[in-house]
């Protein structure tokens, strides 16, 4: 479809159509074509390039510094992704991506971890030429893209052109304020609290260990020493081989002792949706509330949850690491907080109006690698 000049320039998240037109203008340049389905409602799937790297540590470039030249530095060795290569725990990778970016000069983006990679507990972040930040690009950038990729629980197999992070972009100042997003939960219900909390440009979302709407399942404890995940192959994966169910004890209170660097799958208490003008961000919770941490955050596409796009609210999944120490998770205790955006215009399709959506209506969710669990 075509697209309005003015969304070029509204304040906002870029839709789908603004995207694939930063690619008819060359902003976005890729070495293959883009696949049918990497453009999604609020944001553009990244994809690993040919070669791949063994580096020592995570880093960054910093300030005037290229990628490349601080692998000459802290490289182990490279090798070849275009016939598939495991890559282990414990180790940090580096990798080019396919897309490379040449950004108006009043034109950001912001990185994040796609849903089912955070699942597997595969830590990513993008790295640009002179960052000194993760996952951060700035406004009028012009350069490759790279991916730092550390399995933490499970060994992966990925090859060329497999996608684990995806990338928004962003003009102004689109976070809606405390007043505002109160606004819109009154007028939208953005999550299903009798009470709200909102601070920080953000609304809170507490933990549900009760089980009541999940069968009386609490959640997920990832296995250790399990076998390689193909994150390309879906639905293909028993779960039991990489995961142990966590069942809610009748005669024991709702709560839950995290492991220290134990894994878990857990659920929000609060059903969420996301309104078709807007887009949202699971941001990881304050430390100092617990030694616990939401391990990844996650972006929720317009229309995720919304009755509009085929969703009755979807609970948010949330991927739960302890610190080091055991540490008590108690039901609804809050866990991490959805910050809101506004899109700069309306995408032409919604978050679950097509088959590709993997997570509408979802309640506790494991990623897409694995065959479905009846609750």
């Amino acid at each position: 479809m075509t697209v309005r000049a003015t969304e070029h320039l509204k304040p906002g998240i870029l839709p789908a159509e603004a995207i694939g037109a930063l690619k008819a203008s060359s902003a976005i340049a890729c070495r293959k074509a883009l696949d049918d389905d990497q453009i999604q409602p609020a944001s553009l799937d990244l994809r690993l390039g040919r070669t791949a790297w063994r580096v020592r540590a995570s880093f960054l470039p910093g300030a005037g510094v290229s990628v490349k030249e601080r692998l000459g530095d802290l490289a182990l060795h490279d090798f070849d992704l275009t016939k598939g290569a495991v890559l282990e725990t414990g180790c940090v990778y580096l990798v080019e991506l396919f897309e490379r970016l040449k950004l108006p000069a009043d034109l950001a983006a912001a990185a994040n971890p796609k849903s089912s990679t955070g699942r597997l507990d595969v830590f990513v972040r993008v790295i640009t030429d002179g960052a000194r930040a993760f996952d951060t690009i700035p406004a009028g950038y012009n350069g490759p893209l790279y991916l730092e990729i550390s399995p933490r629980t499970f060994p992966i197999l990925v090859r060329t052109g497999s996608r684990l992070s995806q990338v928004r972009f962003r003009r102004g100042v689109s976070r809606l304020s405390d007043l505002e997003l109160l606004n819109l939960q009154t007028a939208e219900c953005l999550v299903d609290a009798t009470s709200p909390d909102v601070a920080a440009g953000g609304i809170a979302l507490g933990v549900d260990l009760a089980g009541d709407a999940l069968g009386g399942l609490m959640g997920f404890r990832a296995k250790k020493h399990t076998g390689v995940i193909d994150v390309d192959q879906a639905g293909v994966l028993d779960v039991a081989d990489f995961w142990e169910p966590i069942h809610v004890r009748p005669d024991r209170p709702a709560s839950l002792v995290l492991d220290p660097d134990a894994f878990y799958i857990l659920a929000s208490r609060e059903a969420v949706h996301v309104p078709p003008d807007y887009a949202a961000e699971m941001v990881p919770f304050d430390p100092l509330v617990g030694e616990f941490r939401v391990h990844y955050a996650g972006f929720f596409d317009p229309g995720f949850g919304n009755p509009a796009a085929g969703g009755r609210g979807a609970r948010a999944v949330l991927e739960v690491r302890s610190r080091e120490v055991p540490f008590i998770l108690e039901h609804g205790q809050t866990v991490g907080r959805l910050v809101y955006e506004r899109m700069a215009a309306r995408p032409h399709t919604l978050y679950g109006a097509d088959m590709r959506s993997h997570y509408q209506g979802q309640g506790l969710k494991l990623s897409k690698h694995f065959k479905p669990v009846a609750l």
